[in-house]
């Protein structure tokens, strides 16, 4: 019988490895496919709790009255007409102080988990009477001072706990659901005083409330300070402010931000309420827009994420994206022990070899969803370590090659997890590696004539 060249063999390895992309490609939409089941589990848990939260005020909204003169010609008699409009001021507070105790919780549905918390929010502000009226066109004796509101925002009002207390000039006052602030898309609550003495009025507050993923202060005025604890270990900090100090340890974090006037861009009074925040993400997110965050009038925030820190699905699709790697190192040993060492490898056992080596990844997927991802990745590897390098003894004649395709496979498997664990520098280890791994393959075929036919004796197990 006449044996194949090398050259033909090669071939034939590369057309079933990219055959195998075919099924890689489908395990990559099944992980994608649970991600977003996991995503809509966590939406159920939450929704008794309150999404993501974004928080803001107090604003003082103070109506004013305005005299507007028109003409008009009724039965060809010319007549003036006066109305009266009635519009509003937004102020928003000189001074603003606010610390936020974050107490996190996990919740469970199925196999799915999500993280919520509890925010404490202590705050302190003062307001003061405008003296620049004048360029808005308004006098002080067109506003309705005793009809002032003063407005908290809170995005979804669903997670506010117990009664809000608000004292204004050390008087608690009543409050009502709803008339929130625009930058929290409008929703929150607010009550009604009487500032006709036109003093500075400081206000004191607290409420609780409940959320999820990420909370966002949008901060207005004209010095904004917030101090946030947590004993949550895994913050992200994001919106359009960093942090000024922040501490994070093994007992959790603390931040603070200080925020004055010029950085907002805003003025301290308008006749428009600002608009609600732009989602722009945590550091690092490529949504983020440097340009959009920076026109005049846009509403900015500081956020704060509760970070997963162990993504299992992000982590198997890392993983998924290395599958071409483990599938090609392999092929190339079976091809060598085929060329080289007389081994013959038939199509159909490189596709059942490849067929293992893609169900790895389902492995770890199903496991990881149940016991997390390390244990899942330990079990997952050892059982298709063990069930590739069982079938090599058979495909290439003997358990000594069948070992050193048991040692390859381990030495892929735990790279892959240091690739996996080191993020940053896995691009640098993982080409560094590739080169010395082309480089032993072709110090391996250094001899090999890739374009030989020939009769090819089946050379003794090393």
């Amino acid at each position: 019988m006449q044996e194949r060249s090398p050259g033909f063999k090669l071939l034939l390895t590369g057309l079933v490895g990219f055959v195998l992309m075919i099924p890689l490609l489908m395990v990559y939409g099944l992980v994608s496919d649970r991600q977003h089941q996991a995503r809509v589990a966590q939406d159920a848990i939450t929704a008794g709790s309150g999404g993501a939260q974004v928080v803001s005020g107090p604003v003082l909204v103070i109506p004013y009255e305005e005299q507007r003169v028109t003409n008009e010609t009724v039965n060809g008699i010319a007549a003036t007409r006066t109305q009266t409009i009635r519009k509003q001021l937004f102020l928003s507070p000189d001074r603003h102080s606010i610390e936020t105790e974050l107490q996190p919780e996990r919740k469970k549905k199925a196999l799915y988990e999500t993280v919520i918390y509890l925010a404490k929010m202590d705050g302190e502000a003062r307001f003061v009477m405008p003296s620049d009226l004048s360029r808005f066109g308004v006098t002080r004796d067109q506003l309705l001072l005793d009809e002032t509101q003063i407005r908290f925002g809170t995005s979804d009002p669903r997670g506010l706990r117990a009664v809000a207390d608000v004292r204004v000039g050390g008087k608690r006052i009543e409050l009502e659901p709803g008339e929130g602030v625009r930058s929290s898309g409008g929703a929150g609550f607010s009550g009604t005083i009487d500032w006709s003495d036109g003093r500075p009025l400081p206000v004191e507050y607290a409420y609780t409330i409940r959320g999820s993923r990420s909370l966002t202060l949008v901060p207005r005025g004209g010095q904004t300070d917030w101090k946030v604890s947590s004993t949550w270990q895994h913050p992200g900090f994001g919106g359009s402010f960093l942090p000024d100090s922040s501490d994070i340890s093994s007992e959790g974090f603390a931040a603070s931000w200080s925020i004055g006037n010029l950085a907002l861009g805003q003025s301290m009074v308008t006749q428009e309420d600002l608009p609600p925040v732009r989602d722009i993400g945590t550091v690092g997110d490529a949504s983020y827009d440097r340009m959009e965050d920076s026109q005049a009038g846009t509403s900015k925030s500081a956020t704060i994420s509760m970070v997963e820190p162990a993504d299992i699905y992000a982590q198997v699709d890392r993983s998924v994206k290395y599958g071409f790697l483990f599938i090609g190192f392999t092929f190339l040993a079976f091809l060598l022990f085929d060329v080289v060492g007389g081994a013959r490898v038939a199509a159909a056992e490189y596709l059942l070899t490849g067929a293992g080596l893609v169900l790895f990844f389902v492995l770890l997927l199903a496991f990881a969803e149940v016991v997390g991802f390390a244990l899942a990745y330990v079990v997952a590897s050892a059982a298709i370590i063990g069930l590739l390098t069982a079938y090599s003894a058979a495909v290439l004649g003997g358990w000594k090659r069948a070992g050193f395709i048991g040692v390859l496979l381990s030495i892929l498997y735990a790279g892959l997890y240091v690739l996996l664990s080191l993020e940053a520098a896995s691009l640098i280890v993982g080409s560094v590696t590739m080169f010395f791994a082309l480089a032993g393959v072709m110090y391996a075929t250094r001899n090999v004539e890739w374009s030989r036919v020939g009769q090819n004796e089946a050379a003794p197990e090393a």
